[in-house]
C-alpha cells in the first residue's frame, strides 16, 4: 500500500521560514538600527572606566607626585625615604593597571595600540629610577621620561571617551583636556623647584617651561569654550582668582628671566602659590568628572530602555516565530531524520555488505533491502523510492561486475595454466637439448630460448596472480639469497645489465620464495626497461639497521619519476588494490603489490641518487630462514 501523501515540501519550508524571518528581520532590524550600537558602547564604557580609566587615572596621579619628590632630590631637598615610599605606591598602581588589562581581555585595534604604548612607557620605570639613583640622568631628561609617561596615559584617555550623544561627548572631551592641563600645571611646579634650587634659569628648562606653559594656556582655554554653564562656572571662578592670576604672573617671570640673573626675592613664594592653585585645581578636576558622570547616567537610562523596550518586542516577535516554526518543523525533522537514518544504515553497511557477498561469490543471488520508513510528505516519499530504485540499480551492477570479473579471472588462469603446462614441458624439453648440444653456438641458442620461455613462463604466472591464485611453482627447503637474486635477473630480458652485490648469508623460507623470485623479477626488469641500455641496474641486499628481516634495493639510472607519481604508486604498492583492466600499462604494479601483500612485504619506490628510481623492499623475518645459507 502506497504511503498516504500529505503536503508537499515546498510549502512547508516557506511557512517555516517566511514567519521568522520576516518577524525577526523586521523588528530586531529596526532595533539593532535604532539603539544597537549605542547599547554596545555604553556596555563598553562602564568596562573601560572600571578596567582602564580609572587605574590609568591612578598610575599618573602616582607618577606626578614621584615626578615632583624626584625633582627634589636632585635639589638636595632631605626626602630620600619620601621618594622611596612614592616609587613603592607607583609600582602598586602600575600592578593594578596591568592586572586591569589582562582582565579587560579583546580592546579595540586602536585602543589597544596605545594601550600598548603605555606599557611599554611605563617598562622603562624601573630603568629611569636606576639612572636617577645614579645620577646618570640629568633632571630635565627625567622629567622627560615622567612626561612621556603620563602623556602615554592621556592618549589611552582620548580613545576611551566612548559617549554616543555629541554634546556629552564634547563635554567629555573638554574635562580631559583640563586634566591634561592639570597635568602640564604640574609639570611647571616641577620645573619651578629646579629653578628655585638652581637660582636661575637656563636655557634648557626656559624652553621646557615655555613649552608647557603655552600648551597649558592653550588647553585650559579652549577647554572652557566648550564647557556648558555647570561644569564651566568654577573654572571661570578660578580664572578669575588673585591666586591664578598670581601663577600666571610667575608663568611670565620664569619665562623671561636672564640666564645670567638671580630670581627675584619673591621666588619664595612661588612653590605656595603654586600648591595653593594645585589644590583648588583638583577639586574642580573632582567636581567635574562628577558632574559628567551625574549627565551621562540618565542618557545611559535612556538608551538602555529603548534597548530594553525593543528588546521585548523583539522577543515576543521571537516566541510567535519559534512557536509558529515548531508546530510545522517538527514532523518534517521527524521524517527526514528518518530518511537520513535510513539511507545512511544502507550506504555504510547494507550495500557493502552485498557487494562484498557478491565478491566472494559471484553466483549468489542479489538481494535488494528497500527503506522502511514512515512518511506523510511527498517528496520525502518520492526520495525514498528513488533510494530503493538506485539501490536495486547498484546491486544488480555490481553482481554484474562480479560476474564479470570472475569470469575475466578464470580466462586469465586458463589460459594462463594452459600456457604453464606447455611452457614447463617447453622448459625440460631444453633442458635435455641443452645437455646434448654438439656445440658452443647450438649451445648458446639454447640457452637464450630456455630464457625467452623462462620469461614467458614468469607472464603467464603473473596472469594466475592476479586472479587471485598461487602460481604453480614452490619450494619445500630454503633457499640462499644470493640464489634467489640470480634467479630473479635471470628472468629479466637483459639480464646481462643486472650487477648483483654478494648478499648476507641468508636463506629464503621454501614457501615464499617463487613469490619473492617474481616480485624482484618484476622490479628489475621495470628497472631495465626504463634505463638507458648502457647503463646497469644495481641489486644489493643487506641487514636493516633496525629490527630483523631483509632489505633488497633496486637502483636504475634512468630518468626518475615526479613526487606526485610517487606518491601515487607507493599508495598503489601498500595497498594491493584490485586489479583494473583499464590500467593495463602498470600490470607489474599490480603483480608487485598482489605478492607483497601476500606475505607482509613492504614495496617502496623512490628517487636514486644517479637520478633514477630505487626500489627498496623490506622482506620480513617470517620468511627468512634461521640458519645462515651456505655459499655455493
Amino acid at each position: 500500500m502506497p504511503p498516504k501523501r500529505g503536503r508537499p515540501i515546498a510549502l512547508k519550508i516557506l511557512i517555516l521560514l517566511s514567519v521568522p524571518l520576516v518577524a525577526l528581520a523586521g523588528l530586531w532590524g529596526f532595533a539593532a538600527g535604532l539603539t544597537g550600537n549605542d547599547g554596545l558602547r555604553l556596555l563598553e564604557i562602564d568596562s573601560l572606566v572600571e578596567n582602564l580609566a580609572t587605574p590609568s587615572e591612578q598610575v599618573n596621579i602616582e607618577l606626578q607626585r614621584e615626578r615632583l619628590l624626584t625633582v627634589e632630590l636632585y635639589t638636595g631637598a632631605p626626602r630620600q625615604y619620601d621618594l622611596v615610599r612614592q616609587r613603592a605606591a607607583t609600582d602598586v598602581a602600575v600592578a593594578r593597571l596591568a592586572a586591569s588589562i589582562e582582565e579587560q581581555g579583546s580592546l579595540a585595534p586602536e585602543l589597544k595600540t596605545q594601550v600598548n604604548a603605555l606599557t611599554r612607557e611605563l617598562d622603562g620605570l624601573r630603568s629611569l629610577r636606576g639612572e636617577v639613583d645614579g645620577r646618570t640622568v640629568t633632571v630635565v631628561r627625567a622629567m622627560g621620561v615622567y612626561n612621556r609617561m603620563v602623556d602615554a596615559g592621556f592618549r589611552m584617555y582620548d580613545k576611551l571617551i566612548l559617549v554616543p550623544e555629541l554634546a556629552l561627548y564634547r563635554q567629555a572631551r573638554a574635562v580631559t583636556s583640563l586634566g591634561e592641563a592639570k597635568e602640564l600645571m604640574s609639570r611647571e611646579r616641577a620645573l619651578i623647584v629646579v629653578v628655585m634650587a638652581a637660582d636661575r634659569v637656563d636655557d634648557e628648562v626656559r624652553a621646557m617651561f615655555a613649552e608647557t606653559v603655552a600648551t597649558r594656556r592653550l588647553l585650559f582655554e579652549q577647554a572652557l569654550s566648550y564647557l556648558d554653564g555647570n561644569l564651566r562656572r568654577p573654572y571661570l571662578q578660578l580664572e578669575g582668582s588673585p591666586r591664578y592670576k598670581r601663577f600666571l604672573e610667575i608663568e611670565d617671570v620664569v619665562q623671561a628671566q636672564s640666564i645670567g640673573t638671580g630670581l627675584p626675592a619673591s621666588s619664595a613664594s612661588w612653590p605656595g602659590v603654586s600648591a595653593q592653585l594645585w589644590g583648588e585645581i583638583e577639586r574642580n578636576q573632582v567636581q567635574s568628572v562628577a558632574g559628567l558622570v551625574d549627565r551621562v547616567t540618565p542618557a545611559a537610562s535612556s538608551i538602555l530602555v529603548k534597548i530594553a523596550v525593543a528588546g521585548v518586542l523583539g522577543l515576543v516577535a521571537v516566541g510567535v516565530a519559534i512557536w509558529v516554526s515548531l508546530r510545522f518543523r517538527r514532523k518534517l525533522v521527524r521524517e527526514l531524520a528518518g530518511l537520513r537514518d535510513a539511507a545512511t544504515a544502507l550506504a555504510h553497511a547494507g550495500l557493502p555488505q552485498v557487494v562484498r557477498r557478491l565478491q566472494s561469490n559471484p553466483r549468489a543471488v542479489p538481494e535488494s533491502m528497500p527503506l522502511e520508513i514512515r512518511t506523510l510528505t511527498t517528496e520525502v516519499a518520492d526520495i525514498a523510492h528513488a533510494f530503493n530504485s538506485v539501490q536495486t540499480t547498484a546491486i544488480e551492477a555490481a553482481a554484474g561486475q562480479a560476474r564479470l570479473r570472475h569470469g575475466v579471472n578464470q580466462v586469465f588462469v586458463n589460459l594462463a595454466r594452459r600456457n604453464q603446462s606447455l611452457l614447463h614441458r617447453q622448459l625440460l624439453q631444453l633442458d635435455e637439448m641443452e645437455k646434448a648440444a654438439p656445440d658452443p653456438e647450438t649451445l648458446e641458442d639454447l640457452f637464450r630460448l630456455d630464457h625467452l620461455t623462462t620469461r614467458m613462463r614468469r607472464h603467464a604466472e603473473s596472469l594466475i596472480i592476479l586472479s587471485g591464485q598461487a602460481a604453480g611453482r614452490g619450494w619445500r627447503r630454503s633457499v640462499p639469497i644470493v640464489d634467489v637474486l640470480r634467479a630473479a635477473a635471470a628472468e629479466v630480458e637483459e639480464y646481462a645489465r643486472v650487477e648483483i652485490t654478494l648478499p648476507p648469508k641468508l636463506a629464503l623460507t621454501g614457501g615464499a620464495v617463487a613469490d619473492v623470485v617474481h616480485l624482484l623479477a618484476e622490479l628489475i626488469e621495470n628497472a631495465t626497461l626504463f634505463s638507458p641500455p648502457t647503463t646497469r641496474v644495481d641489486v644489493r641486499a643487506f641487514r636493516p639497521d633496525e629490527g630483523g628481516g631483509l632489505a633488497i634495493e633496486i637502483e636504475d639510472r634512468g630518468l626518475g619519476l615526479p613526487q606526485a607519481d610517487l606518491d601515487e604508486l607507493n599508495a598503489r604498492l601498500r595497498t594491493a588494490p584490485e586489479f583494473d583492466l583499464a590500467e593495463s600499462d602498470r600490470l607489474g604494479l599490480f603483480v608487485v603489490s598482489r605478492l607483497a601483500g601476500r606475505h607482509q612485504i613492504t614495496v617502496t619506490l623512490g628517487p636514486s641518487p644517479y637520478g633514477g628510481l630505487t626500489a627498496t623492499v623490506l622482506l620480513p623475518s617470517s620468511v627468512i630462514a634461521d640458519q645462515l645459507a651456505l655459499s655455493n
